[in-house]
């Protein structure tokens, strides 16, 4: 018999899900204040963000669907799929945070 999975496994699933679209929007506010030249963010922030994007969809995707031909549990199949997606918020987030505010 396979593991049993309770509520808990897809409200672990959920919170992952909103700490991604917390930190989203605030990196979001972020490199628009850094494009208005309010925060300080390096040049290659523009290309950073395209690639960082393709780079956790394609690996988020390739990890669940590779659960999912395995048989894993929806829970396990979604945790997979969010977890570079939250990595990639979390560390742009942590990143920018430092950058902090431009100097005059």
């Amino acid at each position: 018999m396979g593991r049993l999975f309770t509520p808990m496994d897809y409200w672990a699933n959920a919170m992952q899900v909103g700490w991604v679209i917390a930190e989203a929007q605030g990196v979001i506010a972020m490199r628009m204040m850094g494009a208005m030249g309010l925060w300080s963010v390096p040049k290659s922030e523009n290309s950073r963000m395209l690639n960082e994007k393709i780079f956790a969809f394609a690996k988020g995707g390739t990890d669940a669907s590779l659960a999912m031909l395995a048989g894993k549990s929806p829970d396990v199949v979604a945790s997979l799929a969010i977890k570079p997606i939250r990595q990639a918020t979390r560390s742009n987030h942590k990143r920018l945070t430092k950058r902090g505010l431009k100097r005059a």
